[in-house]
């Protein structure tokens, strides 16, 4: 198993990233990095942004004289860890990043307090006025019920005890604007660091985009929509699903369909089940004892089962990911998916389920991009 998993890293370090069309080398600017190209030198300019570099200058990182370690340092002074997060107040939007490219985003790390379903990230490009990303800070790291799993990813790690990370490739060309708005009602604290390059953005570099939804429950006989209007040129590259089972038996028989350039009443693509999309099996089982068997791998996992507690959490949750990284789906003018909820009744037929399931779809497109469907209220956000 652990030659497999190499095997795949290896793969994907050298072959994932995209290709120029002139040449069908891995392109290099300083943009894409993997192991194949490491060693070559670039004019690439690397910058992070924190509570301690709040704009990402150049010799401009831990020279606060306030934050929230000053006391904590106040025997030390000025560099010695005065700033190392920020107090986001309830109502409040924060700014977390405003760079001026071109350049990418090429990891972020962040830990907060709070309810993890009540903070909102979006992410504008090049002065657009509607975000491109907009999705609760949680789901967007695979982590939609709001408590710790580990996630070992190649586009997102959680790591302990709450270290959300992500490595989506973000390439902008003018300007890169992120905030960060607390809905709760109570302040929050964050810890965060969003590490960058200035450099050429090549003209076949697309924008990331992912777009949250949920429907709580799904009504009868409804397919739940992953994402639908989705205009322009662009490939469909992840899928993150919060599922919560309403019923008893199994929960994920439903397949997922990819609607793309003019698809109607049938589409291009069609799974063959919940669990075989996310590349499992056989209902997660484990074949060697009764229970579903968390995974995690560098393309798709199911790290988190919420099981009842036989009090008052009364209901099965899962955390599903799945990353078209080596795959992705390819669209030239539009894309919809959607995904069946489908259980098991009685005499052998399947059971249109009315569950609670939310999720974020990953897209790289071409600007500009349709407008996103009006993010859920506080209430209709809220896990319960």
């Amino acid at each position: 198993m652990k030659g497999i998993l190499i095997g795949l890293i290896l793969s994907f370090l050298l072959y994932a990233w995209p290709k120029t069309a002139s040449s069908q080398e891995p392109s290099f600017d300083g943009l894409y990095l993997h192991l194949g190209n490491l060693c070559r030198l670039s004019h690439a300019q690397t910058r992070s942004i924190s509570p301690e570099n709040f704009t990402g200058e150049k010799g401009k990182a831990g020279m606060a004289t306030e934050g929230t370690g000053a006391r904590a340092a106040r025997d030390l002074g000025q560099g010695w860890k005065i700033s190392p997060s920020v107090q986001i107040a309830a109502g409040q939007t924060f700014a977390l990043a405003d760079i001026k490219g071109p350049g990418a985003i090429q990891q972020i790390w962040m830990t907060p307090t709070g309810h993890w379903r009540f903070l909102i990230l979006r992410v504008y490009w090049d002065d657009e006025t509607t975000p491109s990303i907009e999705t609760p800070l949680g789901d967007f790291f695979a982590a939609g019920w709001g408590s710790y799993a580990q996630i070992n990813s190649l586009a997102v790690c959680v790591n302990p005890g709450s270290a959300l990370n992500c490595y989506w490739v973000m390439p902008f060309r003018k300007s890169c604007r992120m905030t960060l708005e607390n809905l709760d009602e109570g302040s929050i604290t964050l810890y965060y660091q969003i590490n960058y390059t200035l450099t050429e953005v090549t003209a076949d570099a697309a924008y990331l985009h992912a777009q949250f939804r949920r429907v709580n429950p799904l009504p009868y006989k409804e397919v739940y929509t992953i994402v639908d209007g989705i205009k322009g040129w662009g490939h469909y590259v992840g899928t993150y699903l919060a599922w919560g089972v309403n019923n008893n038996g199994w929960w994920g028989e439903g397949e997922i369909k990819f609607y793309m350039d003019g698809d109607r009443d049938f589409p291009t693509i069609c799974g063959t089940g919940l669990e075989d999309y996310f590349c499992g099996s056989y209902g997660f089982h484990n074949p060697y004892a009764p229970k579903y068997q968390e995974y995690s791998t560098p393309y798709a996992g199911m790290p988190q089962v919420i099981l009842p507690d036989g009090l008052e959490n009364s209901q099965q949750r899962f955390g599903l990911y799945r990353w078209h990284i080596l795959d992705p789906i390819r669209f030239e003018k539009e894309l919809k998916v959607t995904i069946q909820a489908l259980g098991w009744r009685s005499g052998s037929r399947y059971l249109p389920l009315q569950d609670d399931i939310a999720s974020v779809a990953f897209w790289y497109q071409k600007e500009p991009h349709a407008t996103f469907p009006s993010l859920p209220g506080k209430d209709e956000l809220e896990v319960k």
